[in-house]
């Protein structure tokens, strides 16, 4: 429901804070580090000018709304909404750090962890970017943070086209005028719950009425989601725990590695399958010889499922924020030793998913929740932060392919950063922008070491793949 001065919530965005308060070592923010030249951003003194880039940003604000509200309580439900922040001061969210000069990639990465590590301060809007200068090779860092409830893989990658731009500026534009609006009285907030409660029996009516007039096809849409789900569920549970998958701290290990896009297409006119095919058949490859080699583990028997997203994001829901994303649940063959079977493995399951409809099964089960309100998500909450039925996600998200800039900063590189909960100790994220593919792994600080590890892992199961491919 959205008013004048308030929005509220879907029970998919207030989910991610469900998820949150359920499990104190877990922060649900999703995060990305972009790699910017530095030179266009120094003063004369050779300083990086914050406040040229606090202005920039504020100058963008008009274009996204969400970075100028906060969160509130409706009085009886207790259910989020959004309003606007009256004491909003970019300065508390453009951040500014320094790496000892001259800083290395290794450094930002600890440094990026701990930042990641952080929660997002729940009584101001839910973002932050810090900059960080001192990096190596003449080039500044800049880390996002946005929280999951705000936003999903495919409204994140328009939000960083949004807030960036196409062509360099050397001066920001003049913001717009903004004023907040007057934050809503507990009696309004009472009022849109009592009118949300007394016209549910009315819309489910309506529903009623147009699946036996069978309008639009109602019936076959209903019956089509139904089956869906009930495969959903059928096939639920199953995964076998390997050592990264328990209990979770609150502590982060980032890493990430740069991919060529025109190689994993050369590896699909190769052999087939789509860009997330060659993604995910590489992904079982360096998974299978990380747990084998480094950490010893017998993979015979070893179920390896991973959750995939999946956007189910409508043309009309483009430039919006919010989360319209759905899952499928994918077997990796972690155990084979080939990687063309491994890839033609990976393409019968994604066809079979495609099929099954899998991904509508997972969403009709998150729509079910705006009918039944909060309490499933807590239920949910508590049984996520006690294990999940995945080892690990890996969420491919499509980025601009063209270059960026940040006033007249050129954006060289981009590594997204997922969060981690319950028994999920490894999570995998992938970013493409301007001809190359980011692989940005998250990992809880203790059940995962070495990460470095599965980077080296996954650069040379890609490369066994494009020689097999060849």
């Amino acid at each position: 429901m959205a008013t004048e001065n308030y929005q509220r919530l879907t029970q998919m965005d207030n989910s991610f804070l469900v998820y949150e308060d359920a499990q104190p070592s877990g922060a649900m923010h999703v995060a990305s580090t972009q790699i910017h030249e530095a030179a266009p951003l120094r003063m004369r003194d050779g300083s990086i000018d914050i406040e040229r880039i606090e202005e920039f940003v504020v100058s963008r604000l008009d274009r996204i709304p969400r970075y100028r509200q906060r969160l509130a309580r409706t009085p009886i439900e207790g259910h989020p909404v959004w309003i606007d922040d009256s004491s909003f001061n970019i300065r508390f969210h453009v951040r500014h750090s320094r790496l000892p000069h001259p800083g290395s990639d290794r450094q930002l990465k600890r440094m990026v962890g701990r930042i990641f590590s952080q929660r997002l301060d729940r009584e101001k809007p839910l973002w932050e970017l810090w900059v960080i200068e001192g990096l190596e090779g003449d080039r500044i860092a800049v880390v996002s943070k946005v929280h999951h409830c705000m936003v999903d893989g495919v409204s994140g990658s328009e939000l960083i086209s949004t807030l960036l731009t196409s062509e360099p500026h050397e001066k920001p534009e003049p913001p717009a005028r903004w004023s907040p609006r007057p934050a809503p009285q507990r009696s309004e907030l009472a009022a849109g719950e009592v009118a949300r409660v007394a016209t549910a029996p009315f819309q489910l009516g309506a529903a009623v009425s147009r699946l036996w007039r069978d309008e639009e096809g109602a019936r076959h849409d209903l019956a089509e989601r139904m089956q869906a789900t009930a495969r959903m569920l059928g096939d639920a549970g199953g995964a076998t725990p390997v050592p990264f998958n328990r209990p979770i701290g609150p502590h982060r290990r980032i890493d990430w590695m740069p991919m060529s896009l025109e190689s994993i297409k050369q590896v699909r006119r190769n052999a087939g399958g789509t860009v997330n095919d060659i993604v995910l058949a590489t992904a079982a490859g360096a998974i299978g010889s990380y747990l084998s080699r480094d950490r010893g583990l017998d993979l015979d028997g070893v179920r390896f499922r991973v959750m995939a997203p999946v956007s189910v994001r409508t043309t009309e829901q483009r430039g919006t924020l919010g989360n319209r994303v759905s899952a499928w649940t994918v077997d990796l063959p972690i155990a084979e030793p080939d990687p063309l079977v491994r890839l033609e493995i990976i393409r019968q399951e994604t066809a079979d998913l495609k099929e099954s409809k899998q991904a509508l099964g997972a969403e009709t089960l998150t729509q079910v929740t705006e009918w039944t309100g909060s309490g499933i998500l807590s239920l949910g909450a508590r049984l996520a932060a006690m294990g999940t039925p995945f080892n690990s996600v890996i969420t491919n998200v499509p980025g601009p392919r063209v270059p960026l800039y940040l006033l007249d900063s050129r954006l060289l590189e981009i590594h997204p950063h997922v969060p981690l909960m319950g028994t999920m100790g490894l999570g995998i994220g992938l970013f493409s922008y301007d001809g190359s593919l980011s692989w940005g792994y998250s990992a809880d600080w203790d059940l995962v070491p070495d990460l470095h590890q599965l980077i080296l892992a996954t650069q040379s199961a890609f490369d066994d793949l494009c020689r097999a491919a060849s």
